[in-house]
C-alpha cells in the first residue's frame, strides 16, 4: 500500500539541522574505554577467536548505554558515532576483537556474504564494476545514497584507517526524502512502493534465483521502512533477461531519489576518526560515500570494518510481508555460506 503521508518522526531530520549536534556523537569515557580493554585482555588470555559470545566480552557498565541504543536507533535519529578508542592502541586483530565484542552487546552479528563472513573489510581490493560480483566498497569509486543489500537492522562500521585522500562518509534520512518527494513529486511514490527487480550479485542462497523483486518503500505496522539499494543491483539484473530491466519511470524515480539525498540542506557529513565506530538503521537511513585516493602503502591502505547486525526480537520492527520473506534469511543467520567445490 503506497503511504502519502507527512512523517513527523524524529528520525526524519535535516543534515544541517543536526550537524554539530552531540545528540547523535557518544565521547566513550575513560571509564568505558578501561572496560574495552579489560575484555579485550580477558578474550585474549583465553585464546578466543571470532565468533566468541556476548557473555566473553563482559562490559558491565558500557553495556547499558549500548542497550540504551536501541531506542537512539529504532525510534530517534536513527544512527550514532562512538568515539573514543585509541586506535594507536591496539593492533588491527584486537580493534577485530573489540568491534566484534561491543556488537554484541547491541545485537546478533550476521553473514555478509557466501563466503560466511560476519566481519566485513571494506577496503578498496582493485576490482572492476564491470565484474557482476564486485561491490563499489571493493573499490575507491563513490557511494550513491543507499542501504545494504540485506534488510538487517543496524549496519556497523569500525574505521581501522582513513584514506590519504577523501572517502568521507554521509548519510540521509530515507524518511525526510520521502516527505520531499511527497511534495515535490508525488507522482513517483507509487512507483517507489511497487517492485522492482534487482541482481543478487552471486550472493543468492542455494535454490534462490540470481535476482529478486523488492519495493523502494513499504510502509506496515506504522513505521516507513526504505530498502534503496545501490544501482549496481538494478543495473546487472538485466545480466539474467532484459524483461528486469528498469523502467523508464523506475529509473527516473532512482534518480530524484538520488538527487534529493545528495541536496546539502538534508544530508549529514561524518569524516571519521581512526578508532570510531558508526551504527545506522538500515531500514530507514541511508548512507554513502565520496571516492578517495588511497596511500601507496598497503599497511596505511583505508580500511574499515563492517558488520551487519539483528536486533533481539522484542527490539525488531515489524516488517511488511514483501520485505518479511528476505529478513527471513537475517534470522536464520544472514546471507547462507556456499560451500566451494
Amino acid at each position: 500500500m503506497v503511504y502519502d503521508g507527512l512523517i513527523k518522526e524524529r528520525a526524519a531530520w535535516f543534515g544541517p539541522d543536526i550537524q554539530n549536534s552531540n545528540e547523535w556523537l557518544i565521547h566513550l569515557d575513560e571509564a568505558e574505554l578501561e572496560e574495552i580493554h579489560s575484555a579485550l585482555q580477558s578474550v585474549k588470555e583465553r585464546n578466543l577467536s571470532i565468533p566468541f559470545n556476548k557473555e566473553d566480552f563482559s562490559l558491565p557498565t558500557l553495556s547499558k548505554k549500548l542497550t540504551s541504543l536501541y531506542d537512539v536507533l529504532e525510534n530517534q535519529l536513527g544512527f550514532v558515532l562512538l568515539r573514543g578508542i585509541d586506535r594507536d592502541r591496539y593492533t588491527d586483530q584486537e580493534c577485530e576483537l573489540i568491534y566484534w565484542g561491543i556488537g554484541l552487546h547491541l545485537g546478533r552479528p550476521v553473514s555478509q556474504n557466501t563466503r560466511g563472513h560476519l566481519l566485513g573489510h571494506v577496503t578498496d581490493e582493485g576490482k572492476k564494476m564491470s565484474d557482476p560480483t564486485t561491490r563499489l566498497y571493493q573499490t575507491t569509486l563513490k557511494m550513491d545514497f543507499h542501504s545494504d543489500q540485506l534488510p538487517v537492522d543496524v549496519v556497523g562500521l569500525f574505521c581501522q584507517r582513513k584514506a590519504k585522500k577523501g572517502g568521507a562518509s554521509f548519510l540521509v534520512s530515507a524518511l525526510t526524502i520521502h516527505n520531499v518527494i511527497r511534495e515535490e513529486r508525488p507522482d513517483l511514490l507509487d512507483i517507489l512502493h511497487s517492485p522492482f527487480n534487482l541482481d543478487w550479485r552471486g550472493e543468492n542462497p542455494e535454490g534462490e534465483q540470481p535476482w529478486y523483486t523488492c519495493p523502494m518503500y513499504s510502509h506496515f505496522a506504522g513505521k516507513l521502512t526504505s530498502r534503496l539499494t545501490s544501482r549496481a543491483f538494478f543495473e546487472s539484473v538485466t545480466r539474467h533477461g532484459q524483461h528486469l530491466a528498469l523502467t523508464d519511470l523506475q529509473r527516473e524515480a532512482l534518480d530524484v531519489v538520488q538527487e534529493i539525498g545528495e541536496r546539502e540542506s538534508l544530508r549529514l557529513s561524518m569524516d571519521f576518526n581512526e578508532g570510531d565506530i558508526q551504527f545506522i538503521n538500515n531500514h530507514q537511513i541511508l548512507h554513502a560515500r565520496e571516492d578517495f585516493i588511497d596511500h601507496e602503502d598497503p599497511k596505511l591502505k583505508r580500511h574499515l570494518l563492517r558488520m551487519w547486525i539483528s536486533f533481539p526480537k522484542e527490539f525488531r520492527r515489524a516488517l511488511a510481508p514483501d520485505l518479511m520473506e528476505r529478513y527471513s534469511y537475517v534470522e536464520r543467520g544472514g546471507i547462507p555460506k556456499k560451500e566451494v567445490a
